[in-house]
């Protein structure tokens, strides 16, 4: 398994595998997003689910109660101290058969105390990818859309899988949206 470069990711881009797709790091005025060395800066949408504890509601990955969070739509969005928020990417993904990807936050948010997990984009997983944003910090933190949040990087097998998220009709194929947990 190898890490792949730019030259790389840009010719799969040219196949749909991401849209729309930066050929460049986008950097003026912003967080940085777009190809970079060996991976993608994604953006994050304008969209955004904002834990709250106003309806003491308990979380259930099992039993999801959408009385969690408030739906923001907004071109930032600001994060409670010690809180969490799920957004989405502004990029659809197509991942080929033989390649898996890891997502790490970027240093400019790390640095706020901002974390990004996403899980693997499995070999053959398609859709927008639902963000997880903590913030750890007892400070509110503000987070800026349609700018860099993550950054994604693909490693490529020497040989494709033998059962593809696809095969397995995987429950998150083709999400749209930010999509919640699901059994």
């Amino acid at each position: 398994m190898s890490i792949k470069s730019d030259r790389w990711i840009r010719e799969q881009a040219k196949s749909g595998m991401i849209e729309p797709f930066s050929e460049k790091q986008v950097r003026s005025g912003c967080i940085s997003y777009g190809l970079s060395s060996y991976g993608y800066d994604l953006r994050v949408s304008d969209e955004f689910k904002i834990f709250t504890n106003v309806n003491s509601a308990i979380i259930d990955p099992k039993d999801f109660d959408e009385r969690s969070f408030v739906a923001v739509q907004s071109a930032s969005v600001i994060v409670p101290p010690n809180s969490f928020a799920l957004a989405r990417s502004i990029e659809y993904f197509r991942i080929p058969r033989d390649v898996l990807t890891l997502c790490v936050g970027k240093s400019t948010y790390a640095r706020c105390g901002i974390i990004v997990n996403v899980t693997p984009f499995e070999p053959e997983w398609e859709g927008f990818v639902t963000l997880e944003i903590s913030n750890t910090t007892p400070l509110p933190a503000k987070i800026y859309a349609n700018e860099g949040l993550c950054q994604i990087l693909f490693f490529q097998s020497d040989e494709a899988c033998e059962i593809s998220y696809a095969d397995r009709a995987g429950k998150y194929q083709g999400q749209v949206g930010i999509t919640l947990p699901k059994l």
